[in-house]
């Protein structure tokens, strides 16, 4: 999870008071705004909680009222303490921290607690209404849809809830659901053209294999690789194509997920094109991630599409960081422009580390899917599992601070065990051995993933070997330190591996 606290605002309180709250966003998403007394009460829980074992350094109060250069120090110092807390996995997957920034959502969105319809999609445009509260958290509202369509509880995390936006005929998806965020109010304060869609939330196909003599489980499976095949995400010869259609107008839906599962590209997920330092300085590409790498698209100078493969166990580490540009004058609307990039330290030979750099709107989409590979090769090396529903127990209720002094209640009921339980997900575990070092993140804007990809496309390799040295850009305006993610499956290998 990348937090970021880019700016804050004045808020007004009781009569002509005004307070200043410190606006969090999560993964680029605004999620919630709080006050400075909000923090350090759920610091004082965390605390209680954790003892020593709390990361970060919380800054301390002050006496006299702050100046404006103080609450710009203030809320630096805040997201620093709050990504080194989201990173300590025992405590981000705790009830605390659920707890706190599901009430801080609700509290900012101003929504009670009341009986809702919640439209879930399948990638087939077919809706499942769920019977929810509106501030159930994710994992709630994920069982509620499981438990309807009649998905065996040992299948129910191989899927996941994910935000999109319908946009040009298509639909590009924005992220991955949280637990510590509630669907509903998610989904209202994303505007139009926004959905809920379920689909798998594995990454190496052969998963798959668990899923396909379970009836529900298996449909979920075949109409996502449809729609991914449609789509151009997936693909296919004329051969293949005609296949395909054959086994699908026969009903047989395993033949088809087995022939799928032998194409190009399937069960990646792509990116919008963006630009990059390989092979050389500004080139343009088309990112996708699956397969435990990153394949890259490029067009050589003779007009033919040529790709390179980046293995995840090959990348030593890789970071985020933003650059926000001075307003150009000569611009329409004169604004400031924010731009991210993910840039990754690879094994190129033996001893031989290079920088790739990636200049992209979804650098953090990509990043988290970096993420989501490596959590699960760990989870493989383990012996691990995928959670269950039982894995989850009933939690205790917490007290949280709201903007106005009052007190209330967490309406967080369901939380993962502890991952030293004997009971505990193997995905827990495997977040455990994943060191994450960050001084802080930036500020970021939303963006989404479209699927675009052009099926004419015929990929020839480049040689690992080939790569150029990547020339990094000196940014207008740097805004904090990168975020840097150290990658525990990184191998060490031989110039003929690569």
């Amino acid at each position: 999870m990348h937090f970021s606290i880019p700016d804050t605002q004045d808020i007004k309180g009781e009569g002509n008071s005004t307070f200043t709250a410190y606006n969090i966003h999560v993964n680029g998403v605004f999620h919630c705004a709080v006050r400075y007394s909000q923090l350090h009460d759920f610091h004082e829980k965390l605390k209680r909680e954790y003892g020593n074992a709390v990361p970060g350094i919380f800054p301390p109060k002050k006496i006299l009222s702050l100046t404006p250069l103080q609450v710009d120090e203030r809320r630096e110092k805040l997201e620093k303490y709050i990504q080194s807390v989201s990173q300590d996995t025992r405590i981000a997957s705790g009830p605390l921290f659920n707890g706190f920034f599901l009430s801080a959502q609700q509290e900012t969105q101003k929504q009670e607690a009341e009986d809702v319809q919640l439209d879930i999609y399948l990638l087939n445009g077919h809706k499942i209404t769920a019977q929810i509260s509106s501030t159930d958290q994710t994992d709630d509202v994920l069982e509620v849809v499981a438990s309807q369509i009649e998905l065996a509880d040992e299948f129910v995390y191989y899927f996941a809830l994910f935000l999109i936006k319908e946009e040009d005929g298509s639909f590009s998806i924005i992220r991955k659901m949280q637990d510590f965020e509630s669907p509903y109010i998610s989904l209202k304060t994303a505007g139009n053209k926004h959905r809920i869609i379920l689909r798998k939330s594995f990454w190496d196909p052969a998963y798959d294999d668990d899923l396909l003599e379970d009836r529900v489980a298996m449909n979920l499976l075949y109409v996502q690789a449809v729609s991914d095949i449609e789509r151009g995400w997936t693909l296919a010869t004329k051969e293949q194509s005609a296949r395909l259609e054959s086994l699908k107008s026969k009903g047989s839906k395993k033949e088809y997920l087995r022939l799928a599962r032998t194409l190009k590209y399937y069960g990646f997920v792509h990116f919008k094109p963006c630009t990059s330092d390989y092979p050389v300085k500004n080139t343009k590409v088309i990112i996708a991630a699956g397969n435990k790498e990153l394949n890259f698209r490029v067009r050589g100078e003779d007009g033919q599409i040529k790709e390179g493969s980046f293995k995840v166990t090959r990348m030593r580490c890789w970071r985020i960081t933003t650059t926000i540009n001075d307003a150009n004058s000569d611009s329409e609307d004169g604004e400031k422009t924010t731009d991210l990039e993910l840039s990754y330290e690879y094994l190129v030979a033996r001893e031989k580390l290079q920088w790739i750099a990636i200049l992209s709107e979804q650098a953090i989409l990509i990043s988290i899917c970096l993420q989501g590979m490596v959590d699960e090769l760990i989870m493989k090396k383990q012996g691990g599992r995928m959670k269950r529903p039982q894995d989850r127990i009933r939690g205790k209720r917490s007290d949280f601070k709201r903007r106005d002094g009052n007190v209330v209640k967490s309406t967080d009921n369901l939380f993962p065990e502890s991952p030293t339980d004997e009971s505990a997900s193997a995905a827990q575990k495997a977040k455990d051995s994943v060191k994450k070092i960050s001084d802080k993140l930036h500020s970021v804007k939303p963006f989404g993933m479209a699927g675009h990809h052009s099926s004419s496309l015929h990929p020839v390799q480049i040689h690992t070997d080939k790569l150029q040295s990547v020339s990094f850009k000196q940014p207008l305006r740097a805004k904090g330190p990168s975020a840097l993610v150290e990658n525990d499956v990184f191998e060490d290998i031989g110039d003929d591996d690569l």
